[in-house]
């Protein structure tokens, strides 16, 4: 929201500096009873440029329509909800933004501001410079990371990071190469005209050598595929006179990239301060130095042309050979790994079909995967943004992004065919991975959408349709409408390349009483279109208002929910002042099951029940909120509905042992109270349930190591089940017994 509001800021006050720098003139009405007005100020488009933005909206609506008619989670949906309000929002100020003059500059600013940071501060942060928490992984597992660690940098996941930076190396590689294949104008002798300077390639191919090194040091498999997919397409869609450049200006920074990847991935992406920043800088200055020499080389002669390929292909052979060793080991590893996401994908399709059209509701995995995976992986990502989509959404909601991501690239082809291989790496690792859950990733996508329409439009041309005006012979008098902010017309302004002669204007209309009529005619249509625009403009800002308004309120209620939970969490006894602050946090935001727990362990009994179950209609699938469910019922000693509650809790979280453990320890708890109240066969009924949980408990890790998958949630009978299935054991022998002496005497 922060971010949306300084760009709506940057936008408007834009827009009113360029209006207070216009010259404008005054109106005045001719003798047609048409307005005539000399406007040099920039006009802001009419409602049907924003129909590119049509599409986050519609998936705000699809969220909010489940969020009302009920959802796997109503929490889930409405942070969905907000997210798509978010970048809705923010795609309409990108599309105003590309409206004001030298908006494309804007956005190439924009664009190397967001790059150069996030990829800056992940190589500084490996270096020591720059201490980010999480922004390196560090693992002793080989299948996820050959060097033990891993950079991630801003976005604390190295998979993401690893594409956003590769659409950022793309966007740059396809810049140095424009600069390196630069040609003289046409009709100009190549002597004639000055080649491109140095420091106009020094800006284009600087951040390409720590961009690269990023990619690499984030050991992301997917990425790197995505990357080299995309430099392929972009390779094929250059010119052929632009097809050598770009191969020029791969070759110095990805062979100091791979130098630097191995000198930082051998000391595990911890070196020293010093070395690293040597290291930084040597690997930088060599990729400058041989970008330049190759760039000279490719403006000389034909021999030094042909040096300049041969530098070329050896620095390709040196890079090849220095990536290959060191990520030999990363792209041979993870067998493992890759069969737990396939693994997740059957469950992920599996869960999508049961409701496939129209979703499930926000969130789904990251609720519902541990009620339906076949094995003990750990995912709270699907690690794929369609099946991921697909879950919350449906069909539906995947032909919304489908269509969006569709007309964006089909406008990006047509007018900024170099960010092609960006919109290529946002859509082929977004399928595989889940990057799309991230909503910065989702803003570089209109973004780059918004840089495509700034390059298609002039600003200086005329706004708005171009309807003729038919004269009174036939002939026809063009105009343009002055577009207002609501993309209503207020005025027509003759245009003046269909003027009439002078001769045959005073021919046609000397009469004054005819003038007159059609003065008059003139000021009514000015009055009739000025009522319309303000009323359809009063209408479009009345929704505005409340639609920006509402997601505000919303959104600031979660946030003070979330701040008074926070602030209870953190301290360790629940005072009065703070069980006060727990009720004002669920009634700000009553769909969070963890507040709704918190608040319900510090009420009576049946008031926490009460509470809990009406929680529970938010969220159906929560394995928690069914375990305290039983866990009052045990302490009420209600052992039908503990037994029911605990079942249901261990069904939705079947691969979770402490689950397990705690529910056989309260049903332990109520069958030996029943068994010293007398009620024997409610005792041993009781005993028999725990005793079958056991059962199940056990079957289940066997079947687990039979079947020699990922066990990542260390899933294995506890000693404590162990301990309790003979207590439940004998609890049901005595109370046997029992019943038979008391049948005998």
């Amino acid at each position: 929201m922060a971010c949306a509001g300084a760009l709506l800021a940057f936008v408007f006050v834009s827009y009113y500096v360029h209006q207070m720098k216009s010259k404008r003139g005054l109106p005045n009405i001719n003798e047609f009873g048409l307005t005539q007005l000399e406007d040099k100020s920039i006009q802001l488009p009419s409602l049907g440029y924003f129909s590119w933005t049509i599409w986050p909206l519609g998936m705000m609506v699809w969220f909010a329509l489940h969020a009302l008619t009920g959802s796997h989670s109503t929490q889930g949906s409405l942070d969905e909800m907000l997210r798509w309000s978010l970048l809705a929002i923010f795609a309409l100020l990108v599309a105003l933004l590309a409206w004001l003059p030298q908006g494309a500059g804007w956005f190439n600013l924009g664009w190397q501001i967001t790059g150069g940071v996030l990829v800056l501060s992940g190589i500084l942060t490996v270096c020591g410079i720059m201490p980010l928490p999480f922004g390196v992984m560090r693992t002793a597992d080989p299948e996820i990371s050959s060097a033990g660690a891993r950079l991630g940098g801003l976005l604390q996941y190295p998979n993401a990071y690893g594409a956003v930076v590769g659409m950022y190396a793309l966007e740059r590689l396809g810049a140095a190469a424009r600069v390196i294949g630069w040609r003289p104008p046409h009709g100009v002798q190549p002597g004639a005209a000055q080649p491109p300077r140095a420091r106009q390639l020094i800006a284009a191919a600087a951040p390409l050598m720590p961009a690269i090194a990023a990619l690499l040091l984030s050991e992301s498999r997917g990425a790197w595929l995505a990357t080299g997919c995309a430099a392929g397409c972009a390779f094929a869609l250059q010119r052929r006179a632009f097809r050598l450049p770009l191969l020029l200006a791969t070759a110095a920074p990805l062979a100091s990239a791979a130098w630097l990847h191995r000198q930082l991935a051998a000391a595990q992406l911890a070196p020293a301060p010093v070395p690293g920043l040597l290291a930084l800088a040597g690997a930088w200055a060599a990729a400058l130095l041989g970008t330049l020499l190759l760039c000279r080389l490719w403006h000389g002669g034909a021999s030094s042309r042909a040096a300049a390929i041969t530098a070329t292909a050896l620095a390709a052979v040196a890079a090849a050979a220095l990536a290959v060793t060191s990520t030999a080991e990363r792209l041979a590893a993870g067998v493992g790994t890759g069969l737990s996401r396939l693994r997740m994908w059957q469950d992920a399709l599996k869960l999508w079909t049961e409701a496939a059209w129209l979703g499930h509701g926000g969130e789904t995995w990251r609720g519902m995967y541990r009620a339906i995976q076949s094995s003990p992986y750990v995912g709270g990502e699907v690690h794929s943004g369609i099946l991921d989509l697909a879950l919350d959404a449906g069909i539906i909601g995947l032909v919304l992004v489908a269509l969006w991501f569709i007309s964006t690239i089909r406008m990006v082809w047509r007018k900024a065919t170099h960010l092609v291989p960006c919109i290529l790496v946002f859509g082929l690792h977004g399928a595989i991975d889940f990057d799309w859950s991230y909503t910065l990733i989702w803003m570089m996508f209109i973004w780059i959408g918004g840089w495509a329409y700034a390059l298609q439009f002039n600003v200086h041309q005329t706004l708005g349709a171009q309807s003729p005006v038919y004269s009174p012979k036939g002939r026809s008098l063009e105009y343009s409408p002055a577009v207002s902010p609501f993309g209503c017309s207020t005025k027509l302004i003759p245009s003046r390349q269909h003027e009439w002669g002078k001769a045959k204007h005073d021919e046609a209309y000397s009469q004054s009483a005819f003038s007159r009529y059609r003065y008059e005619i003139g000021g009514l249509i000015h009055k009739y279109q000025m009522v319309n625009i303000w009323t359809t403009s009063g209408l479009i800002v009345l929704t505005a208002v409340c639609w920006i308004g509402g997601i505000a309120w919303l959104a600031s209620q979660q946030m003070v929910a979330e701040m008074q939970y926070r602030q209870v969490v953190q301290s360790t006894d629940l005072s009065a002042e703070q069980a006060a602050m727990l009720i004002q946090a669920s009634r700000a935001n009553p769909y969070r099951s963890d507040i709704s727990i918190t608040l319900a362990r510090s009420l009576p009994v049946v008031d926490a029940e009460k509470m809990l179950r009406q929680s529970l209609s938010h969220t159906q699938s929560d394995a928690k909120m069914y375990f305290e469910l039983g866990q009052l019922a045990a302490q009420s000693l209600k052992s039908a509905q503990a037994i029911h509650y605990f079942n249901e809790a261990i069904a939705l979280n079947q691969y979770d042992a402490t689950f397990h453990t705690g529910a056989l320890y309260w049903i332990e708890q109520i069958a030996q109270q029943e068994l010293k109240a007398g009620q024997l066969d409610q005792a041993r009924q009781t005993a028999a349930a725990g005793v079958h949980i056991v059962e199940r408990y056990r079957q289940l890790v066997e079947e687990v190591a039979m079947s020699n998958d990922r066990n990542d949630r260390r899933f294995v009978l506890q000693p404590a089940a162990t301990v309790y299935e003979d207590r439940l054991r004998t609890i049901a022998a005595k109370a046997y017994f029992s019943k038979d002496s008391s049948s005998v005497r």
